[in-house]
Protein backbone atom coordinates (compact mmCIF):
# COMPACT_ATOMS: atom_id res chain seq x y z
CA UNK A 1 0.00 0.00 0.00
CA UNK A 2 1.33 3.43 -0.97
CA UNK A 3 0.40 5.78 1.87
CA UNK A 4 -0.18 9.52 1.52
CA UNK A 5 2.58 10.22 4.07
CA UNK A 6 5.45 8.38 5.70
CA UNK A 7 8.55 9.06 7.76
CA UNK A 8 12.06 8.48 6.42
CA UNK A 9 14.34 6.84 8.99
CA UNK A 10 17.90 5.81 8.12
CA UNK A 11 20.84 4.27 9.95
CA UNK A 12 22.07 7.61 11.31
CA UNK A 13 18.64 8.26 12.91
CA UNK A 14 18.68 4.86 14.57
CA UNK A 15 22.23 5.34 15.84
CA UNK A 16 21.35 8.76 17.28
CA UNK A 17 18.50 7.23 19.29
CA UNK A 18 20.58 4.24 20.39
CA UNK A 19 23.32 6.55 21.67
CA UNK A 20 20.80 8.22 23.98
CA UNK A 21 19.32 4.91 25.11
CA UNK A 22 22.81 3.77 26.10
CA UNK A 23 23.42 6.92 28.10
CA UNK A 24 22.26 8.18 31.48
CA UNK A 25 19.42 10.44 30.32
CA UNK A 26 16.13 9.37 28.78
CA UNK A 27 14.19 12.58 29.42
CA UNK A 28 15.09 16.23 30.05
CA UNK A 29 18.76 15.61 29.39
CA UNK A 30 21.32 17.19 27.06
CA UNK A 31 19.65 16.03 23.81
CA UNK A 32 16.67 18.30 24.55
CA UNK A 33 18.84 21.40 24.76
CA UNK A 34 20.80 20.36 21.66
CA UNK A 35 17.59 19.99 19.65
CA UNK A 36 16.35 23.36 20.87
CA UNK A 37 19.63 24.96 19.81
CA UNK A 38 19.44 23.25 16.42
CA UNK A 39 15.92 24.57 15.91
CA UNK A 40 16.99 28.11 16.80
CA UNK A 41 19.85 27.89 14.33
CA UNK A 42 17.76 26.59 11.42
CA UNK A 43 14.62 28.69 11.93
CA UNK A 44 16.33 31.84 13.20
CA UNK A 45 14.51 32.26 16.50
CA UNK A 46 16.06 33.61 19.68
CA UNK A 47 14.22 31.01 21.74
CA UNK A 48 12.96 27.47 21.21
CA UNK A 49 11.10 25.22 23.62
CA UNK A 50 10.59 21.57 22.66
CA UNK A 51 7.33 20.00 23.85
CA UNK A 52 5.41 16.73 23.67
CA UNK A 53 3.59 17.40 20.37
CA UNK A 54 2.21 20.13 18.15
CA UNK A 55 -1.09 20.26 20.02
CA UNK A 56 0.76 20.86 23.30
CA UNK A 57 2.65 23.68 21.59
CA UNK A 58 -0.60 25.37 20.58
CA UNK A 59 -2.10 24.86 24.04
CA UNK A 60 0.92 26.38 25.76
CA UNK A 61 0.85 29.38 23.44
CA UNK A 62 -2.73 30.15 24.46
CA UNK A 63 -1.80 29.90 28.14
CA UNK A 64 1.33 32.02 27.75
CA UNK A 65 -0.54 34.69 25.76
CA UNK A 66 -3.15 34.71 28.53
CA UNK A 67 -6.20 33.89 26.43
CA UNK A 68 -9.31 33.68 28.57
CA UNK A 69 -13.09 33.73 28.53
CA UNK A 70 -14.59 36.31 26.14
CA UNK A 71 -11.35 36.59 24.13
CA UNK A 72 -11.95 36.12 20.39
CA UNK A 73 -9.31 34.11 18.50
CA UNK A 74 -9.55 33.78 14.72
CA UNK A 75 -8.06 31.04 12.58
CA UNK A 76 -8.67 29.15 9.34
CA UNK A 77 -11.47 26.58 9.09
CA UNK A 78 -9.23 24.57 6.75
CA UNK A 79 -6.82 23.07 9.26
CA UNK A 80 -6.52 20.20 11.71
CA UNK A 81 -8.76 20.26 14.78
CA UNK A 82 -5.89 21.06 17.13
CA UNK A 83 -5.53 24.61 15.80
CA UNK A 84 -9.05 25.55 16.85
CA UNK A 85 -9.25 23.21 19.86
CA UNK A 86 -6.29 25.02 21.43
CA UNK A 87 -8.45 28.14 21.58
CA UNK A 88 -11.12 26.27 23.52
CA UNK A 89 -8.51 24.91 25.94
CA UNK A 90 -8.07 28.50 27.13
CA UNK A 91 -11.83 29.06 27.40
CA UNK A 92 -11.58 31.63 24.61
CA UNK A 93 -13.99 31.89 21.68
CA UNK A 94 -12.90 30.48 18.30
CA UNK A 95 -13.99 32.06 15.05
CA UNK A 96 -12.91 31.55 11.46
CA UNK A 97 -12.08 33.47 8.33
CA UNK A 98 -12.21 31.80 4.95
CA UNK A 99 -9.13 31.03 2.87
CA UNK A 100 -7.68 32.32 -0.36
CA UNK A 101 -8.99 30.03 -3.14
CA UNK A 102 -5.51 29.64 -4.66
CA UNK A 103 -3.17 29.23 -1.68
CA UNK A 104 -5.72 27.77 0.80
CA UNK A 105 -4.27 30.09 3.47
CA UNK A 106 -6.04 32.76 5.52
CA UNK A 107 -7.41 35.57 3.32
CA UNK A 108 -6.16 38.91 4.76
CA UNK A 109 -8.99 40.89 3.15
CA UNK A 110 -11.66 38.68 4.69
CA UNK A 111 -9.80 38.84 8.00
CA UNK A 112 -9.88 42.65 7.99
CA UNK A 113 -13.59 42.58 7.21
CA UNK A 114 -14.25 40.20 10.11
CA UNK A 115 -12.21 42.32 12.55
CA UNK A 116 -14.11 45.44 11.51
CA UNK A 117 -17.41 43.62 12.05
CA UNK A 118 -16.35 42.79 15.58
CA UNK A 119 -15.20 46.36 16.21
CA UNK A 120 -18.54 47.75 15.02
CA UNK A 121 -20.14 45.51 17.64
CA UNK A 122 -17.80 46.84 20.33
CA UNK A 123 -15.63 43.70 20.42
CA UNK A 124 -11.90 43.22 19.88
CA UNK A 125 -10.08 40.29 18.33
CA UNK A 126 -7.37 39.09 20.72
CA UNK A 127 -5.29 36.90 18.38
CA UNK A 128 -5.08 35.36 14.91
CA UNK A 129 -3.57 31.96 14.10
CA UNK A 130 -2.37 31.67 10.51
CA UNK A 131 -1.85 28.18 9.09
CA UNK A 132 0.81 27.64 6.41
CA UNK A 133 -1.38 25.12 4.61
CA UNK A 134 0.34 22.16 2.92
CA UNK A 135 3.66 24.03 3.03
CA UNK A 136 2.56 27.28 1.35
CA UNK A 137 3.15 30.19 3.76
CA UNK A 138 0.36 32.65 4.48
CA UNK A 139 0.53 36.21 3.21
CA UNK A 140 2.46 37.06 6.36
CA UNK A 141 3.34 40.59 5.30
CA UNK A 142 -0.35 41.48 5.09
CA UNK A 143 -1.17 39.61 8.31
CA UNK A 144 1.60 41.48 10.12
CA UNK A 145 0.30 44.80 8.85
CA UNK A 146 -3.16 43.93 10.13
CA UNK A 147 -1.79 42.84 13.51
CA UNK A 148 -0.18 46.24 13.96
CA UNK A 149 -3.26 48.11 12.73
CA UNK A 150 -5.73 46.26 14.95
CA UNK A 151 -3.32 45.29 17.76
CA UNK A 152 -3.86 41.54 17.88
CA UNK A 153 -1.42 38.75 18.70
CA UNK A 154 -0.15 36.86 15.65
CA UNK A 155 0.60 33.13 15.76
CA UNK A 156 2.01 30.94 13.00
CA UNK A 157 0.83 27.34 13.00
CA UNK A 158 3.90 26.31 11.03
CA UNK A 159 3.49 22.52 11.23
CA UNK A 160 3.09 22.11 7.46
CA UNK A 161 5.80 24.50 6.36
CA UNK A 162 9.13 23.48 7.87
CA UNK A 163 11.64 24.17 5.12
CA UNK A 164 9.37 26.59 3.25
CA UNK A 165 10.53 30.09 2.42
CA UNK A 166 9.33 33.59 1.59
CA UNK A 167 11.66 35.49 -0.73
CA UNK A 168 14.21 32.66 -0.25
CA UNK A 169 14.15 33.17 3.52
CA UNK A 170 13.54 29.93 5.46
CA UNK A 171 13.56 31.87 8.71
CA UNK A 172 10.52 33.96 7.82
CA UNK A 173 8.16 32.57 10.47
CA UNK A 174 9.54 34.28 13.58
CA UNK A 175 10.09 37.52 11.67
CA UNK A 176 6.36 37.98 11.17
CA UNK A 177 4.60 36.08 13.97
CA UNK A 178 4.89 36.73 17.70
CA UNK A 179 5.12 33.00 18.26
CA UNK A 180 5.46 29.92 16.02
CA UNK A 181 4.33 26.35 16.67
CA UNK A 182 5.63 23.20 15.01
CA UNK A 183 4.84 19.48 15.02
CA UNK A 184 7.19 16.58 14.35
CA UNK A 185 4.57 13.88 13.81
CA UNK A 186 5.80 11.13 11.42
CA UNK A 187 3.99 12.51 8.36
CA UNK A 188 5.54 15.97 8.78
CA UNK A 189 8.68 17.03 6.89
CA UNK A 190 10.83 15.90 9.83
CA UNK A 191 9.87 13.68 12.73
CA UNK A 192 10.78 12.94 16.32
CA UNK A 193 8.01 10.33 16.58
CA UNK A 194 5.71 12.73 18.33
CA UNK A 195 7.04 16.05 19.54
CA UNK A 196 6.68 19.72 18.76
CA UNK A 197 8.13 23.10 19.61
CA UNK A 198 7.33 26.73 20.30
CA UNK A 199 9.64 29.25 18.64
CA UNK A 200 9.71 32.95 19.50
CA UNK A 201 11.94 36.00 19.76
CA UNK A 202 10.14 37.04 22.96
CA UNK A 203 12.09 36.00 26.05
CA UNK A 204 9.16 36.45 28.42
CA UNK A 205 6.93 34.19 26.34
CA UNK A 206 9.63 31.54 26.17
CA UNK A 207 10.03 31.60 29.97
CA UNK A 208 6.29 31.10 30.40
CA UNK A 209 6.20 28.25 27.90
CA UNK A 210 9.06 26.51 29.70
CA UNK A 211 7.38 26.90 33.05
CA UNK A 212 4.01 25.61 31.86
CA UNK A 213 5.72 22.74 30.03
CA UNK A 214 6.80 21.28 33.38
CA UNK A 215 3.79 21.48 35.72
CA UNK A 216 4.24 25.22 36.33
CA UNK A 217 7.33 24.53 38.42
CA UNK A 218 9.76 27.38 39.14
CA UNK A 219 13.20 27.11 40.69
CA UNK A 220 14.83 30.33 41.87
CA UNK A 221 18.57 30.19 42.50
CA UNK A 222 18.34 32.34 45.66
CA UNK A 223 15.75 30.05 47.22
CA UNK A 224 17.68 26.93 46.26
CA UNK A 225 20.70 28.26 48.14
CA UNK A 226 18.63 29.38 51.14
CA UNK A 227 16.29 26.38 51.47
CA UNK A 228 17.97 23.54 49.63
CA UNK A 229 18.73 22.19 46.13
CA UNK A 230 15.50 20.16 46.09
CA UNK A 231 13.23 23.18 46.47
CA UNK A 232 10.70 24.34 43.87
CA UNK A 233 7.46 26.30 43.78
CA UNK A 234 4.30 26.16 41.67
CA UNK A 235 2.53 29.49 41.30
CA UNK A 236 0.43 28.51 38.25
CA UNK A 237 -1.01 25.21 37.06
CA UNK A 238 1.13 23.69 34.34
CA UNK A 239 1.29 20.43 32.41
CA UNK A 240 3.58 17.53 31.69
CA UNK A 241 4.29 18.51 28.08
CA UNK A 242 7.95 17.54 28.06
CA UNK A 243 9.72 15.73 25.24
CA UNK A 244 12.16 12.83 25.75
CA UNK A 245 15.87 12.84 25.03
CA UNK A 246 15.68 10.03 22.49
CA UNK A 247 12.92 11.87 20.61
CA UNK A 248 15.05 15.01 20.56
CA UNK A 249 18.10 13.06 19.35
CA UNK A 250 15.98 11.80 16.46
CA UNK A 251 14.68 15.33 15.85
CA UNK A 252 18.17 16.83 15.67
CA UNK A 253 19.33 14.20 13.21
CA UNK A 254 16.22 14.63 11.07
CA UNK A 255 16.67 18.40 11.02
CA UNK A 256 20.06 17.93 9.37
CA UNK A 257 18.21 16.34 6.43
CA UNK A 258 15.27 18.75 6.21
CA UNK A 259 16.57 20.51 3.09
CA UNK A 260 17.07 17.13 1.40
CA UNK A 261 13.58 16.01 2.39
CA UNK A 262 12.04 19.22 1.04
CA UNK A 263 13.95 18.88 -2.23
CA UNK A 264 12.57 15.34 -2.63
CA UNK A 265 9.03 16.59 -2.03
CA UNK A 266 9.50 19.40 -4.54
CA UNK A 267 10.71 16.92 -7.17
CA UNK A 268 7.72 14.68 -6.54
CA UNK A 269 5.36 17.64 -6.81
CA UNK A 270 6.96 18.66 -10.10
CA UNK A 271 6.43 15.15 -11.43
CA UNK A 272 2.77 15.23 -10.40
CA UNK A 273 2.37 18.69 -11.92
CA UNK A 274 3.71 17.58 -15.28
CA UNK A 275 1.34 14.61 -15.37
CA UNK A 276 -1.77 16.53 -14.30
CA UNK A 277 -1.36 20.09 -15.59
CA UNK A 278 -3.27 19.67 -18.86
CA UNK A 279 -6.25 17.79 -17.45
CA UNK A 280 -9.35 19.98 -17.31
CA UNK A 281 -10.87 18.11 -14.37
CA UNK A 282 -7.75 18.53 -12.18
CA UNK A 283 -6.26 21.58 -10.46
CA UNK A 284 -2.66 21.31 -9.27
CA UNK A 285 -1.41 23.27 -6.23
CA UNK A 286 -0.83 26.97 -6.82
CA UNK A 287 2.45 28.49 -5.61
CA UNK A 288 3.00 32.25 -5.41
CA UNK A 289 6.14 33.57 -7.12
CA UNK A 290 7.97 34.54 -3.93
CA UNK A 291 7.26 31.25 -2.17
CA UNK A 292 9.45 28.19 -1.65
CA UNK A 293 6.85 25.46 -1.07
CA UNK A 294 7.92 22.57 1.18
CA UNK A 295 5.01 20.28 0.17
CA UNK A 296 4.07 18.66 3.43
CA UNK A 297 0.99 17.87 1.37
CA UNK A 298 0.20 17.68 -2.32
CA UNK A 299 -3.46 18.84 -2.42
CA UNK A 300 -4.95 17.97 -5.79
CA UNK A 301 -8.42 19.32 -6.63
CA UNK A 302 -10.64 16.96 -8.62
CA UNK A 303 -13.88 18.19 -10.20
CA UNK A 304 -16.02 15.28 -9.03
CA UNK A 305 -19.14 17.01 -10.39
CA UNK A 306 -17.67 16.70 -13.87
CA UNK A 307 -16.69 13.03 -13.78
CA UNK A 308 -18.59 9.77 -13.40
CA UNK A 309 -17.35 8.75 -9.96
CA UNK A 310 -18.06 10.12 -6.49
CA UNK A 311 -15.28 11.13 -4.12
CA UNK A 312 -16.17 8.23 -1.83
CA UNK A 313 -16.09 5.64 -4.62
CA UNK A 314 -12.90 7.16 -6.01
CA UNK A 315 -11.16 6.70 -2.63
CA UNK A 316 -12.23 3.07 -2.38
CA UNK A 317 -11.19 2.41 -5.97
CA UNK A 318 -7.73 3.88 -5.36
CA UNK A 319 -7.39 1.85 -2.17
CA UNK A 320 -8.28 -1.34 -4.03
CA UNK A 321 -5.33 -0.61 -6.32
CA UNK A 322 -2.90 -0.17 -3.44
CA UNK A 323 -2.98 3.62 -3.04
CA UNK A 324 -4.11 5.21 0.23
CA UNK A 325 -5.16 8.84 -0.22
CA UNK A 326 -6.26 11.38 2.39
CA UNK A 327 -8.29 14.61 2.63
CA UNK A 328 -7.11 17.85 4.27
CA UNK A 329 -9.39 18.86 5.82
CA UNK A 330 -13.01 18.55 6.83
CA UNK A 331 -13.60 22.24 7.62
CA UNK A 332 -13.67 22.62 11.39
CA UNK A 333 -16.87 24.67 11.46
CA UNK A 334 -18.72 21.64 10.07
CA UNK A 335 -17.78 19.42 13.02
CA UNK A 336 -20.77 18.65 15.29
CA UNK A 337 -19.10 20.16 18.37
CA UNK A 338 -18.48 23.50 16.66
CA UNK A 339 -21.93 23.60 15.12
CA UNK A 340 -23.60 22.80 18.44
CA UNK A 341 -21.55 25.08 20.69
CA UNK A 342 -20.79 28.04 18.42
CA UNK A 343 -23.63 28.04 15.91
CA UNK A 344 -21.59 27.45 12.76
CA UNK A 345 -23.37 25.92 9.79
CA UNK A 346 -22.83 24.80 6.24
CA UNK A 347 -22.35 27.80 3.96
CA UNK A 348 -20.50 29.94 6.51
CA UNK A 349 -17.13 29.53 4.77
CA UNK A 350 -17.89 28.52 1.19
CA UNK A 351 -14.33 28.55 -0.16
CA UNK A 352 -13.11 26.07 2.45
CA UNK A 353 -16.21 23.96 1.88
CA UNK A 354 -15.64 23.92 -1.89
CA UNK A 355 -12.00 22.94 -1.41
CA UNK A 356 -13.07 20.12 0.91
CA UNK A 357 -15.51 18.78 -1.68
CA UNK A 358 -12.77 18.35 -4.28
CA UNK A 359 -9.45 18.13 -2.40
CA UNK A 360 -7.47 14.88 -2.39
CA UNK A 361 -4.04 14.63 -0.73
CA UNK A 362 -1.71 12.48 -2.82
CA UNK A 363 1.22 10.40 -1.55
CA UNK A 364 4.29 12.56 -1.05
CA UNK A 365 7.32 11.71 1.08
CA UNK A 366 11.10 11.43 0.75
CA UNK A 367 11.27 7.71 -0.07
CA UNK A 368 8.46 7.70 -2.63
CA UNK A 369 9.98 6.47 -5.88
CA UNK A 370 9.44 8.07 -9.27
CA UNK A 371 7.92 4.76 -10.40
CA UNK A 372 5.31 4.92 -7.64
CA UNK A 373 4.59 8.59 -8.35
CA UNK A 374 3.78 7.54 -11.92
CA UNK A 375 1.65 4.70 -10.59
CA UNK A 376 -0.36 7.08 -8.38
CA UNK A 377 -0.84 9.61 -11.19
CA UNK A 378 -1.73 7.06 -13.85
CA UNK A 379 -4.18 5.30 -11.53
CA UNK A 380 -5.90 8.62 -10.84
CA UNK A 381 -6.10 9.46 -14.53
CA UNK A 382 -7.49 6.01 -15.29
CA UNK A 383 -10.28 6.38 -12.72
CA UNK A 384 -11.59 9.87 -13.37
Amino acid sequence: MISYGKQSIDKSDIEAVIDVLKGDWLTQGPAVEIFEDDLKSYFGSKHSCVVANGTAALHLVGIALEWSENDIIITSPLTFLATANSIIYSNATPDFVDVDPKTFTLDPNLLEDKIKQYESAGKKVKAVIGVDFAGHPCDWSSLKTLSRKFEFQLINDNCHAMGSSINSDKQYAVKYADVVTQSYHPVKNITSGEGGAVLTNNRSLDEKIRRYRTHGIEKEESKLKRIGPWYYEMNDVGFNYRCTDFQCALGSNQLKKLDLFVLSRQKISSQYNSLFKNHEMLTIPHVNENIGHSYHLYPLLINFDGINISKRDFFYKMRSEGINLQVHYIPIHLQPYYKKNFGFQFGDFPISEKIYSSEVSLPIYHDLSSKNVNKVANTILKNI
